[in-house]
């Protein structure tokens, strides 16, 4: 079946819980530090304080300066991340981060600088954000930009926003959004914040946006269409045009989710084929750290005419050549983000598409499809393909074949771990039921890519002659399988004394 009949790649070694590694180190009178003498004033707390001051701490953990160092460290060896092996989660982008884009974001000179500094001192801060805009700008074929979103629900809120008040401004906000049921899970909040009702509209059997009920569905009343293309099964909408044309031609915006540019990049442009604005995210397309929290970056382009409502405020090249932040635009929605965005996540963005140029950006593009496709290929058979429509980046099987023995796409998911890998996106998008959806990125080699799919190949073998193995994996992790119902109802957030 391949080459994991034995021990699985990777596999970690289960450590029980009482075998020594427990989290409780604490013993009253440990110490990790050791204060100098007191060389000023002493101050009354209480006095300065007053009721403000808390006089009683709680239980704290006492510990020594090894046993934090150490619990720290154990826990990062526990952790697992892109440095380590593939993120096939799909519909994220999870590539790896060049060490070159950290290198250049920790120079003194843009990590320390300040968003307070004057903008005569701020140029070279201020030329990295007007060059990187102009080339998001080319690469999506859009008129103007702003790079203030923190992220890419962010991006799509202030998207919307644009959309709003691009409507007001001609009288009528409109009430309406459509979107697609194989759009990004978010793209319904971020129009319902926006004061939109969200209109559902069904795909076709190819996976697309269906044109007949599309005309149907949009009228005056429609603000715009929020789409997701390459769509979250990672189909192009070959008819983008006239999806386009449909729109315009009730008055109404064609909003492009930018989450999955990584399979358009230097091959096409959404600008050109009628996008009126989209967002785009650093933090997937163009490398920059992806996940724990953030911080992310989607900044959102637009065609000219929704230029004004842009955040305010803007790069802007002054008439004595430098470059300023343009705050006097009557018309802009105001900020959406405290300063100017995360601008760490601008200079990593930056720093690579330089290094790729234009024609290493199209090369990732390239192959990252051809990964996705080989995957698909190889994979076709063993699991059940909805969709036989050509895919781009990402490949979104079901669990069909498997679920006949009673394994679902998580226990698929949760066995690929003993197998040494993260899990791929489970249950998404909702309109495969079962999805399994994959995503290797260009980050992978084709060695990696047949050790995942020797995987799955295997796992596909143990579910059909022994579903009961991959129904209880993990079984090779230190934690094994969770109750996710008592996880999201009653999540433990905070560390508690035993005593």
């Amino acid at each position: 079946m391949g080459k994991f009949v034995g021990t699985p790649r990777k596999a970690t070694t289960h450590v029980n819980q009482n075998e020594g590694l427990i989290f409780e180190k604490s013993s009253p009178g440990k110490k990790a530090y050791r204060l100098a003498e007191l060389d000023v004033p002493a101050v009354d707390a209480a006095s300065l304080l007053g009721e403000s001051l808390r006089t009683d701490l709680g239980v704290m953990p006492e510990v020594s300066e090894i046993e934090i160092i150490r619990h720290f460290t154990r826990l990062s060896t526990w952790n697992y991340a892109i440095d380590l092996g593939m993120y096939p989660l799909g519909s994220c982008t999870m590539k790896y981060n060049p060490r070159v884009n950290e290198a250049v974001a920790a120079l003194e000179g843009i990590a320390n600088a300040h968003p307070y500094q004057p903008e005569s001192l701020a140029q070279g801060c201020l030329g990295i954000m007007k060059l990187l805009q102009d080339c998001l700008i080319e690469i999506t074929g859009m008129d103007a930009i702003t790079l203030q979103p923190a992220a890419g629900a962010h991006g799509e809120f202030t998207g919307i926003l644009l959309v709003r008040a691009y409507h007001q401004s001609r009288g009528n906000a409109r009430k309406k959004i459509l979107i697609p049921d194989s759009a990004h899970g978010t793209n319904p909040a971020s129009a319902a914040m926006s004061g939109y009702q969200v209109a559902n509209l069904k795909s076709n059997a190819q996976g697309m946006v269906d044109l007949a009920e599309l005309e149907r569905m949009v009228d005056e009343d429609t603000a715009a269409l929020m789409l997701t293309n390459p769509s979250t099964i990672g189909v192009f909408e070959s008819e983008i045009h006239k999806i386009a044309e449909i729109l315009h031609a009730k008055g109404a915006l064609l909003y492009m989710d930018g989450a999955n540019m990584n399979a358009l990049v230097g091959k096409t442009r959404p600008g050109d084929f009628g996008v009126d604005v989209m967002h785009l995210n650093l933090h997937k397309t163009f490398s920059t750290p992806h996940g724990g929290g953030g911080p992310g970056s989607g900044p959102v382009a637009c065609k000219k005419f929704l230029e004004p409502f842009l955040p305010k405020p803007v790069v802007v090249t002054r008439s004595d050549g430098s470059l300023g932040l343009e705050t006097n635009r009557p018309h802009s929605v105001g900020r959406v983000r405290a300063f100017y965005g995360n601008f760490g996540m601008f200079v990593r963005a930056l720093a690579y598409i330089l290094a790729n140029g234009p024609d290493g950006l199209r090369q990732t593009t390239e192959d990252a499809v051809l990964n996705a496709n080989y995957i698909r290929a190889k994979l076709s058979g063993t699991f059940d393909l909805p969709f036989t429509t050509p895919t781009l980046h990402e490949v979104v099987f079901s669990d069909r074949l498997q679920a006949a023995k009673g394994v679902k796409t998580g226990d698929i998911a949760k066995r690929l771990i003993d197998y040494g890998f993260h899990p791929y996106t489970v249950s998404f998008p909702m309109i495969v039921h079962g999805a399994m959806m994959i995503e290797p990125t260009e980050s992978e080699s084709r060695e990696e890519l047949d050790l995942l799919i020797d995987a799955l190949e295997q796992i596909a073998h143990e579910a059909a002659e022994n579903p009961g193995l991959v129904q209880t994996a993990p079984h090779t992790t230190r934690v094994r399988r969770m109750d996710e119902t008592a996880a999201a109802r009653k999540p433990v957030l905070r560390w508690k004394p035993t005593a």
